[in-house]
């Protein structure tokens, strides 16, 4: 009896500890989703000015300027090339995942890939558009740590398909608020490309989209990119500007 009783109340010790983990683990689904629904425009326009300043060892540091405007809606992204001035007029369209890129000299676009590079940045488009971890990848595995000040949840994510740049991710996101703080970036061999980071964000309406990025190139030693963005603006735009008659009209 009483052997049983011990077994009885071993079993319960056990399976209420089991439940306290499972309730006790984060909902990583509902997180991806999250950081999804914050740095998304799906019920707006989006509109801003990113400025790249790239830095390559033994060259001149380069700075572009670009006018940006977004419709996550429609999957859609125009970028404009402001300076510098033998690069401005030169512009991205994007629509589901095709990219064009246009040369005003030549006037002709060409295809490009979410997978490229924007000018000679260590960016690449995918980093203009909308954000959709949930739909592109899933959590495999999660820890605890710190970065910086912060706690945070250090996600690794496996690639869902084969159209995203990335096929495995590293994310440090905020326990206290699900803001993403760093991204590492690995190849299919699980070879560490580019190492991402988030200091600063801006609340743009109820969203919360990066205003500083430093994108660090982990292959070539010493190559990094630094993104600041400024007037950010939530206004609808024509839809005329989603086009390549657009790109075109204004260098004209």
């Amino acid at each position: 009896m009483r052997k049983n009783i011990i077994l009885i109340m071993t079993t319960a010790v056990l399976f209420f500890a089991s439940l306290g983990f499972v309730f006790g683990e984060p909902d990583f689904d509902k997180m991806l989703e999250e950081i999804d629904e914050l740095g998304s425009f799906e019920d707006s326009d989006f509109s801003c000015v990113y400025t790249f300043v790239s830095e390559k060892p033994g060259e001149e540091t380069e700075v572009t300027q670009a006018r940006m405007f977004r419709r996550d809606a429609n999957e859609q992204f125009v970028m404009l090339i402001l300076k510098p001035e033998y690069q401005k007029g030169q512009g991205y369209l994007k629509v589901d995942d095709n990219v064009w890129f246009y040369d005003p000299e030549s006037r002709k676009f060409t295809h490009s890939s979410m997978k490229e590079n924007v000018q000679n940045s260590e960016a690449r488009n995918s980093d203009m558009d909308g954000l959709s971890l949930a739909e592109d990848y899933e959590v495999d595995s999660w820890e605890t740590g710190k970065l910086g000040n912060f706690d945070s949840y250090i996600l690794t994510l496996e690639a869902l398909n084969n159209e995203v740049t990335y096929p495995r991710l590293k994310i440090w996101v905020r326990t206290d608020a699900t803001i993403v703080l760093k991204e590492e970036d690995y190849s299919l061999s699980d070879r560490l490309m580019r190492t991402t980071y988030f200091p600063k964000y801006v609340k743009v309406g109820d969203k919360y989209v990066p205003s500083q990025i430093l994108i660090v190139d982990n292959l070539q030693e010493g190559e990094k990119t630094q993104l600041t963005m400024k007037n950010p603006s939530t206004a609808e735009l024509p839809d005329s500007v989603f086009s390549k008659a657009y790109i075109e009209r204004v260098n004209n």
